[in-house]
């Protein structure tokens, strides 16, 4: 990762460690005393309104403590402004936005990776570090002349895949709870920095907890045990926490009854135990659904629903306003202690972003003149070409269709409604440019002989006749990520929890399908010509069973990147080898699902507990090379333990191989639980020694008895392999 840093930006980290010269006209400004010394001057200094404004997302303007702002970042910074749909305004909503009115079109922009979803499919922990790196280096520079700042990111999303219905499967890393919590932990390292003192932003992971339907979510009750609670559904919080995130957003639903907002594991288990004391959040309108009659109604009244969350551990409404918290501190719901256990966890976060003090080394980025803009530099463009070539998934390739051979193949037909433009969803970034499937496979030919013809739909049949032209057919299809209808020119926003196509979803609503509606022009277009190839440019899994039957070629990748078009068109004529992995269990049919509310995952939900054969497994993916496993030893070293096998590129190609590390546990329910991987470079013909070294507290399950983590029988079968379902090594080890 130490390549991706920028050499400005490495200098000045090390003014951290030194004493800076600084007037000091509290003591809370003196970087000399310990930060619990800073936090509780600053508290003592402050008047009730004052403190009452932090838990509002106000700053301290009488003490020189400026507001940190926050700024939705899944997949790049989102800001508002923008006249392109569907993001108009939406930054600005419920105080994620820090621009009110117009936004110069400098400040519009950022850099778009693909969604979330796409960056699990990487398998790779430095590409998730490497967007939550651009995203913190691009907050900065938002914030650098500007009092309403960006400092802390919505990002990242933990919360886990369960079900390919759940309208928010974009913003997910995957269903794993491993794959998810290191994933997690490497882009909250990204966003805070290397600093020892400071962050470069706040990395705030959303949504804790189980908060994984849409429908209905402002008053659905996930229910499961303190074993799931564990081993699953906190996970990936708590592996982001254990790499420094101190901030949360609570989710809408309720954990066995209680809302998350004033849930008990706030204080429990989020600061006391995981030791996350910054700002905790709740999601907008939480509050008053907490106590609404048809919604959760599980406070009297918006006093008590105030009272409680605050008690819980909460420090800060998103969107409510000081005139409700001064009301119920007035009728007397509210203690100074908790108010002043609020305002420091509030303070914790403003003091670790460097702006209790003078300078900080963030302060001093090196951003160039005003006209050098973060996003318009090749090497931020670079790295979400990279990041998006990465996460690009082969799902089939029969016969080697792919890749396509410029000196054989000379016209191309290219077909779909996903073709010629990329979309954004919900909590896209604005990029400052973008390019369509369309546009790189254009490119990829410029100056050669190769031809390339268009075609959106087959509603004359004309499509079937382009088809019979082309030497080979790509189709590119998938999903709407804001769910609005696709009218050409016309830029309608589909109405909140509201879709045009069952098989869409997005946040506010889940999918009522998982079939392919177009499926049915892959099916048109394969009759007349088989050397057809699928592009499926999309936000989560479909049931494409006859597709994948039946056409030769398959690749996924995710929405949203500005550089979707070019890394797509570079893994289908070879000039990038794919090695992304699916980061779902893509089922054939919607019955292979239990009912979406069924949180108990042990009912036959992902690759650990599912009942039917899939048409994609967890972990699943092609290369255009071969690898050969061999040679597994596994030994124990300073109390963890090294997988050591070899890994031969059998191939004619350069690639990538994910290799994964599951384990098996007697009387464990799952059938394996992923527990390493890495994405290993290996030339044609080459060999390599591979090692993963696994902790000994990853091969711990959590012990419902004792209330802990603890190995589970004295043994573990470790299994090494391409794909959850192929595994070429297992070993038995004693632990």
């Amino acid at each position: 990762m130490k390549t991706y840093f920028y050499a400005t930006l490495g200098a000045l980290l090390l003014t951290s460690a030194l004493v800076r010269a600084q007037e000091v006209t509290y003591p809370f400004q003196d970087p000399k005393l310990s930060e619990e010394e800073r936090l509780d001057n600053a508290v003592s200094l402050m008047t009730v309104e004052e403190k009452l404004g932090t838990i509002v997302g106000q700053g301290v303007p009488r003490l020189g403590i400026a507001n940190p702002g926050a700024a939705e970042a899944i997949h790049g910074i989102v800001k508002g402004g923008s006249n392109e749909l569907p993001n108009a305004g939406n930054a600005g909503q419920f105080g994620g936005g820090n621009w009110p009115g117009y936004v110069p079109p400098k400040y519009r922009n950022s850099t778009a990776f693909p969604q979330a979803y796409g960056v699990g499919e990487t398998w790779d922990r430095e590409m998730a570090w490497i967007v939550g790196d651009v995203m913190s280096y691009e907050a900065r520079f938002y914030s650098k002349d500007n009092p309403r700042k960006s400092l802390i990111l919505w990002a990242p999303n933990a919360d886990l895949a369960r079900d390919p219905r759940w309208g928010r499967t974009e913003e997910s890393f995957g269903e794993d709870p491993f794959l998810v919590g290191e994933l997690v932990a490497a882009e909250v390292k990204g966003i805070q920095g290397d600093d020892p003192t400071y962050w470069r932003s706040a990395a705030l992971m959303k949504h804790f907890l189980a908060n994984s339907n849409e429908d209905n979510r402002y008053r659905t009750d996930s229910r499961f045990d303190e074993k799931q609670f564990r081993e699953y559904y906190s996970y990936g919080f708590w592996k982001g926490a254990k790499a420094g995130s101190m901030s949360v957003m609570t989710a809408y639903n309720a954990y066995n009854g209680v809302p998350c907002i004033a849930a008990p594991f706030i204080k429990e288990v989020l600061i006391n135990e995981w030791g996350m004391k910054g700002t905790i959040v709740d999601d907008a309108g939480a509050l008053r659904f907490m106590h609404m009659p048809e919604m959760h109604g599980y406070a009297k009244d918006e006093n008590q629903a105030i009272q409680m969350a605050l008690d819980a551990g909460l420090s800060r409404f998103i969107d409510s306003r000081f005139e409700q918290v001064k009301a119920a501190y007035d009728a007397g719901f509210l203690s100074d202690e908790t108010i002043n256990d609020c305002t420091k966890a509030n303070l914790r976060t403003m003091l670790r972003l460097g702006l209790m003090d003078a300078e900080c080394p963030y302060d001093q980025q090196n951003f160039g003149s005003d006209e050098d803009i973060p996003w318009e530099r090749q090497e931020f463009k670079d790295k979400a070409l990279l990041v998006t070539q990465k996460s690009v998934v082969l799902l089939k390739n029969q016969g080697n269709i792919l890749p396509i051979d410029k000196n054989k193949v000379k016209k191309i037909a290219v077909f779909g409604n996903r073709a010629d433009q990329v979309l954004k969803d919900w909590y896209g970034a604005l990029p400052a440019y973008k390019v369509s499937a369309l546009d790189g496979i254009k490119a990829k030919v410029e100056g050669t002989d190769v031809e390339v013809k268009f075609q959106r739909w087959d509603s004359d049949g004309s499509a079937q006749e382009l088809a019979k032209w082309a030497d080979i057919c790509i189709v590119c299809v998938g999903n709407h990520p804001a769910t609005s209808p696709d009218w050409g020119p016309m830029s309608i926003q589909a109405p909140w929890a509201q879709g045009t196509v069952a098989g869409d979803g997005r946040e506010a609503l889940d999918r009522r399908s998982i079939q392919l509606e177009t499926e049915d022009l892959i099916k048109v277009i394969w009759k007349v010509n088989h050397n057809t190839v699928v592009a499926l440019i999309s936000s989560f899994p479909y049931a494409i069973n006859w597709t994948a039957k039946n056409v030769p070629g398959i690749v996924h990748i995710t929405q949203c990147s500005q550089e979707l078009g070019t890394a797509l068109a570079d893994v289908l004529f070879g000039d990038y080898n794919p090695a992304g992995r699916t980061t779902q269990t893509w089922v054939s049919d919607i019955l292979d699902l239990p009912n979406l509310l069924d949180y108990d995952i042990t009912n036959g939900r992902t690759y650990m507990y599912a009942k039917t054969k899939p048409i994609f497994p967890f972990g699943y993916g092609l290369s255009y090379t071969t690898f050969k496993y061999s040679k597994m030893k596994v030994e124990k070293k300073d109390g963890n333990y090294v997988v050591k096998f070899k890994l031969k590129n059998t191939g004619s190609r350069d690639g990538e191989e994910v290799v994964q590390v599951y384990a098996k546990f007697k009387k464990d329910k799952a059938s394996k639980r992923l527990r390493g991987f890495d994405r290993v470079a290996v030339k044609a013909g080459e060999t390599k020694d591979v090692e993963i070294v696994i902790p000994a507290d990853d091969l711990k399950l959590w012990d419902m008895d004792k209330h802990e983590w603890a190995f589970s029988g004295k043994k573990v079968k470790l299994q090494v392999g391409a794909s959850s379902q192929d595994i070429r090594l297992k070993k038995t080890v004693r632990l």
